[in-house]
């Protein structure tokens, strides 16, 4: 029996991406399927919309739960990638501030997405396998956090203003959502250590239900992606810039993370750092705050990472192997 859960848990682990896409697809594909579920569709958004950020929420406390403040050194690498994401974000929602009616629009906003997108927080995890520096991309990760959670709010409303709302109202809006979700999380944790231990302690066992936090954000993502893809009368086009934005960002990010690096002798914890990223909270922010069908660059995005991760860490076994 013992080893029947181990053998399934791995599964869960090693599939987890696979499984959450599929079952997240289907289940909005079944419920557009089933007639009878379409009166409890607004009743299903409601709860899926407010579930979501609590999950996200629970998965970065459990996370920073295990993050020791004396760990968080920065670098010099690290100002770099902060100015890389927060420029070429602002530089891209200036481009559609100026030309609302520019083609290729949905191509762009996808590349804010996935430009502004904070580091996943299981980045440490991968970036350790690999042999790189876990503090630094942890350091990176609430740095990053602290930049959208200020960003975002102030960006947002210059190229999707709410109807009713003044820029100001907009701003202490958004904040309002993204600035609890990203940053009290970790707040949270850190009193938590220093004032309650007993609780702390007890809390580190059970850090690994992060993982399945995840699986369960994700799943919820990927329905919502796939609502707005079915829902898109903006046609095939449009989905083809997003995929096309996601994977160019993807590849520049990983690419430049890792050029920044060498320079400072990281370029395994720089290139994590910028191109593997938290692509539940950037499906959630895109079906929240942008046009629904941006989303679904974060489900791209999700699989480029995942499979360069793959790929990386298939790599450094074989180099492993190979030196023994």
């Amino acid at each position: 029996m013992g080893e029947y859960r181990y053998t399934f848990a791995k599964f869960l682990k090693d599939w987890a991406l696979i499984i959450g896409m599929i079952v997240g697809a289907s289940l909005y594909l079944g419920y557009r399927a089933i007639p009878a579920l379409h009166p409890a569709g607004p009743v299903l958004l409601r709860i899926v919309k407010e579930v979501q950020p609590l999950l996200l929420f629970a998965m970065l406390f459990l996370s920073f739960v295990k993050i020791e403040p004396q760990q968080m050194r920065p670098h010099k690498w690290m100002l770099w990638l902060l100015l890389f994401q927060c420029l070429s974000f602002i530089a891209l929602a200036l481009l559609l501030v100026f030309f609302p009616q520019m083609p290729l629009r949905y191509g762009v906003e996808a590349a804010m997405l996935c430009l502004i997108c904070p580091t996943a927080t299981a980045c440490a995890v991968v970036t350790g396998k690999l042999g790189g520096n876990m503090a630094g991309v942890v350091t990176y990760t609430v740095l990053i956090n602290l930049a959208v959670a200020v960003l975002v709010p102030l960006v947002v409303p210059l190229i999707h203003p709410m109807e009713g709302l003044s820029f100001s109202e907009a701003f202490v809006k958004i904040l309002a959502k993204v600035f609890p979700l990203l940053i009290l999380p970790c707040l949270l944790a850190w009193l938590i250590r220093y004032l309650l231990p007993g609780v702390h302690a007890w809390l580190l066992r059970y850090t690994g239900v992060a993982f399945y936090i995840w699986a369960v954000s994700l799943t919820l993502a990927i329905l919502m992606s796939t609502r707005a893809i079915v829902q898109n009368d903006s046609g095939a086009g449009v989905l083809w810039e997003i995929g096309i934005a996601s994977v160019l960002t993807c590849v520049l990010q990983f690419w430049l993370g890792r050029r920044i690096g060498r320079r400072y002798r990281c370029p395994i914890s720089a290139g994590q750092a910028l191109g593997q990223k938290n692509t539940v909270f950037g499906i959630w922010m895109g079906y929240t705050f942008l046009t629904p069908v941006i989303s679904v660059a974060g489900g791209f995005y999700s699989i480029w990472h995942n499979v360069y991760n793959t790929y990386q860490l298939y790599r450094k076994r074989k180099e492993s192997e190979s030196s023994r």
